[in-house]
């Protein structure tokens, strides 16, 4: 999520701000204890920044949102498979729900990991009541570089590698055609499949649903996106491979930044409406921070080569388009092209909602997922 465009410009700033702070104070203490800053104001001040910046997310957070009944949390299951792929990659697969259920694979978008998913994994696998929910064989996967899953040696981050992966994630989620759902960059991973495996649909790809993605290099369908398409070349590329140069660092400042409670500035306004709870917003942080900017930098280059505009008007099963209404990183007006081009698609739109409405809204994207799923399977 962070590292969709604008928002890396946003973490760039965010992250700069947060060892300034903590520099400034360390210097302040020490020209106090030095006696070169004298009175008690400076002390106060100094260790006010000290203790901010390690401690802020625990004064800032109860202030910025309430407290919600069902708060997400790092959850995993115990059925896993690990699979290993020829660029050295490791995937992690995760198996919830009925052995016998319809399965449906969901792809995470880029920034966060497969527990993203929380929601949806209880409310499709788990949820009420239980003869529509037991139908569904949820299947996650972390993206290789992100979560439980091992970076590809080669350092191809590519869509086109996600997509032969997600392949191989199909190959094991059982006899039943499947449903693909894919948000934001996991949505780009589903397009790019269907390009370069069309024999998979119908056979073993029943129906695709793409929330809150684009069909095109992201940067063409995000807020402000020409200024940002004018940036690409002079600005955002040479800033994301100084990123991949500086990951251990920005890493570091990343951290700092969640400890603050800088990173929730950022994350708010670039996935959620103002009408998460408090947990929600803390756990998209937590993901945020969790990943690493230089695996981030790799695979938003990446990105600015996607382009499956031609692709939609080959895709032969029924496709959901689901977006956030307030979405700025991706506008909601990509969703609309791609349910006009698509030869067999639906449109629902989620308000409030912005990027991460399945997280913010969980419910009414849950209902809608799994309305267009028992239509899929007759229910």
């Amino acid at each position: 999520m962070l590292f969709m465009p604008p928002n890396f410009l946003l973490v760039w700033l965010v992250q700069l701000i947060s060892p300034a702070v903590l520099g400034g104070g360390i210097y302040i203490l020490y020209k106090w204890y030095e006696g070169e800053l004298t009175g008690v104001g400076y002390l106060i001040g100094g260790l006010v920044m000290v203790l901010w910046t390690f401690g802020g997310r625990f004064i800032s957070l109860p202030l910025l949102r309430r407290r919600g009944v069902d708060e997400p949390k790092l959850m995993r299951s115990k059925t896993v498979k690990r699979l290993p792929r020829d660029d050295g990659s490791v995937l992690q697969v995760e198996f919830y729900g009925p052995e016998d259920g319809q399965p449906i694979i969901l792809s995470h978008g880029w920034g966060p990991n497969s527990t993203v998913w929380y929601y949806a994994k209880k409310q499709l696998s788990d949820g009420v009541p239980p003869s529509i929910a037991d139908r569904f064989r949820v299947i996650v996967w972390d993206l290789p570089g992100l979560g439980k899953s091992e970076r590809p040696k080669n350092n191809d981050y590519s869509i086109e590698k996600y997509a032969r992966d997600l392949q191989a994630v199909i190959d094991i989620a059982g006899n039943k055609p499947v449903i693909l759902l894919g948000h934001s960059m996991g949505g780009m991973i589903n397009l790019t499949f269907c390009r370069l495996f069309p024999e998979y649909l119908r056979s073993r790809v029943a129906s695709l649903i793409l929330v809150d993605t684009t069909y095109t290099n992201p940067l063409k369908t995000c807020i402000f996106n020409r200024l940002l398409r004018k940036l690409q070349k002079p600005l955002l590329e040479p800033l994301l491979y100084l990123t991949i140069v500086l990951s251990p660092f920005l890493w570091l400042m990343t951290w700092l930044s969640y400890l603050n409670g800088l990173l929730y500035i950022s994350v708010e306004l670039s996935g959620f409406t103002g009408t998460e709870t408090r947990g929600q917003l803390d756990f998209a942080a937590l993901l945020s921070a969790f990943a690493s900017p230089g695996v981030l930098a790799r695979g938003t280059l990446g990105m600015f080569h996607y382009d499956e505009t031609r692709t939609l008007g080959t895709i032969n099963i029924p496709v959901l388009v689901v977006s956030g209404v307030a979405d700025i990183a991706t506008l909601p007006q990509a969703s609309d092209r791609m349910n006009a081009e698509l030869p067999d698609s639906q449109r629902v739109s989620i308000k409030p909602g912005g990027h991460m409405a399945l997280m913010e809204q969980n419910q009414q994207f849950s209902q809608a997922v799994r309305e267009f799923c028992n239509r899929g399977i007759g229910v």
